[in-house]
């Protein structure tokens, strides 16, 4: 616990006075907290008690990483790279399997047991056992990804870097995502929830509960085991009424103690498209 406190103090230091970068210290307290990310020692954010806590440090860390760090040649086979992040090493004894072509950039950490399709991983994300990033499904800088996810083509989950201390985006476990789905701006998706194709999740974007006798609009959050489907509201503008996104939570999947009969019972019950 002192080495820790240590080294974020060094850290928190150095990003407050870049001046100090060119200390040898400074190198390896940053170069010693990307590793801690790469094994998973060390986690952007956490869960305790029930709520999310930011280890605003730990981006500090990243950024002071990218500011340290020279632009290099990278080669993987006949492909060449000019990047100053190396992507991570010694898959098979980490027990990730990475289909190519895909990428996951040293510093994330991929939990053994899941599996990265060609799509991407980024510095500081952390991806829970059992998941699958699928196609050109990309996990974004920071990002939490829980266990036995499950992220479908194409979707985008966004990087939240700046400032250190904002919450990243966070897909808790068990979560079903569809087909080019977009969560930024750490939004949070709880538990088993169910994001059907094309929905888009922002930091701003209206979450409108239709399942009682009135709406209720929230944002930011997706509530454990929703079933979330992509919808619109009209907004008044000076040149008439149009339609904005929203996202609709439309049902609750079941407390199933069989994950997947629940999951394919939701997607036959509210016709949700993945």
């Amino acid at each position: 616990m002192k080495e820790r406190a240590e080294l974020e103090r060094t850290i928190s230091e150095a990003y407050r006075d870049r001046s100090r970068l060119d200390r040898h210290e400074v190198h390896n307290a940053v170069d010693m907290a990307i590793d801690l990310l790469d094994r998973g020692e060390l986690r952007v954010a956490e869960k305790a008690d029930g709520e999310w806590r930011v280890n605003a440090w730990a981006k500090e860390a990243i950024l002071l990483y990218f500011a340290m760090r020279p632009l290099e040649r990278v080669e993987a086979g006949d492909l060449r790279f000019f990047d100053k992040v190396p992507t991570k090493r010694n898959l098979e004894e980490q027990g990730i399997r990475v289909v190519p072509p895909g990428v996951a950039r040293y510093g994330s950490f991929l939990e053994p047991g899941c599996v990265l399709m060609p799509g991407y991983v980024n510095i500081g994300a952390y991806v829970g056992s059992g998941t699958m990033v699928d196609t050109w499904a990309t996990v974004g800088s920071c990002a939490q990804i829980g266990r036995n996810v499950h992220l479908s083509g194409g979707v985008g989950i966004g990087g939240v870097l700046e400032p250190p201390g904002a919450t990243p985006v966070i897909i808790e476990d068990g979560c079903f995502i569809g087909s080019r789905s977009i969560v930024v701006e750490g939004v949070v998706v709880e538990e088993e929830a169910v994001l059907g194709a094309n929905v888009v999740l922002t930091a701003s974007t209206p979450i409108v509960d239709v399942t009682g006798s009135e709406p209720v609009i929230t944002k930011g959050r997706i509530p454990a085991r929703s079933v979330v489907i992509p919808g619109s509201l009209p907004k008044e503008f000076p040149a008439g009424t149009f339609h904005v996104p929203c996202a609709l939570l439309i049902g609750k999947r079941k407390e199933s103690t069989d994950r997947k009969t629940s999951l394919n019972d939701v997607l036959r019950t509210f016709n949700v498209q993945v």
